[in-house]
């Protein structure tokens, strides 16, 4: 039913029809606004979450409301979109030392990005990232994160990230600048990682009066509990 939808849509309307009017506007782009922090927003029994620690130090697990994706242009028959991708299924920590994070890493399952095409969805666990043998995508920090000082609760401060990120089964280094904030008892960060397929072994498809841009971005939004 869906699928005949779509091809009237096209077929009557065109593509400018279908991309404005039935797929309609991308999620927003991750960031540390995406959701309530912890201890802003009033719980189902009126009390404010979360519980603030005198001190950072210690190990940090990634807890509920983590997310990881992807944000690509698309050319979709002479009409430009953005395909966009996300999963909950991340995992990992982070380790605070007085002023510094001198450790993290993240894993994040593969085979359970999901965007709103299923169609888009299996090209992506399919030729795209071949999900069957390269199942997770990882970053391991690689040099130590400077604080500078002890953030104050709800303060944000923008930090930047060196380490390894493997994709695709191709490992290489790189810098995200990371947006983090300390709120509610968490550690929270978003950011983006721009990626240029190609150096990842990753071929888009151009098929079917369908193209997809050589580069694109990988975002994520982190929640940390203190473990």
């Amino acid at each position: 039913m869906i699928g005949g939808v779509v091809v009237a849509a096209l077929v009557v309307g065109g593509p400018f029809v279908y991309i404005n009017f039935i797929e309609g506007d991308p999620p927003a782009e991750l960031s540390l606004d995406s959701q309530p922090a912890p201890g802003t927003a009033a719980t189902a029994g009126g009390a404010a979450g979360g519980t603030a620690y005198a001190t950072l130090d210690g190990t940090w697990k990634v807890a509920s409301g983590s997310q990881a994706g992807y944000r690509v242009k698309e050319v979709l028959f002479g009409q430009d979109t953005t395909a966009v991708g996300r999963t909950s299924g991340v995992t990992g920590q982070l380790v605070v030392s007085g002023t510094t994070v001198p450790s993290a890493d993240l894993t994040v399952d593969m085979t359970t990005v999901t965007s709103d095409q299923s169609q888009r969805d299996s090209q992506f666990r399919g030729q795209i990232m071949e999900t069957s043998r390269f199942p997770t995508a990882t970053f391991k920090l690689t040099r130590p994160i400077d604080l500078g000082s002890v953030p104050a609760e709800g303060e944000k401060r923008t930090y930047q990230a060196t380490g390894d990120l493997t994709l695709h089964g191709v490992t290489r280094t790189v810098t995200i600048s990371l947006d983090a904030q300390r709120a509610g008892g968490q550690i929270r960060a978003s950011g983006q990682i721009p990626v240029t397929f190609r150096d990842y072994d990753v071929s888009p498809p151009n098929i079917g009066g369908i193209k997809v841009e050589q580069n694109g971005v990988i975002e994520v939004l982190l929640n940390f509990d203190k473990s």
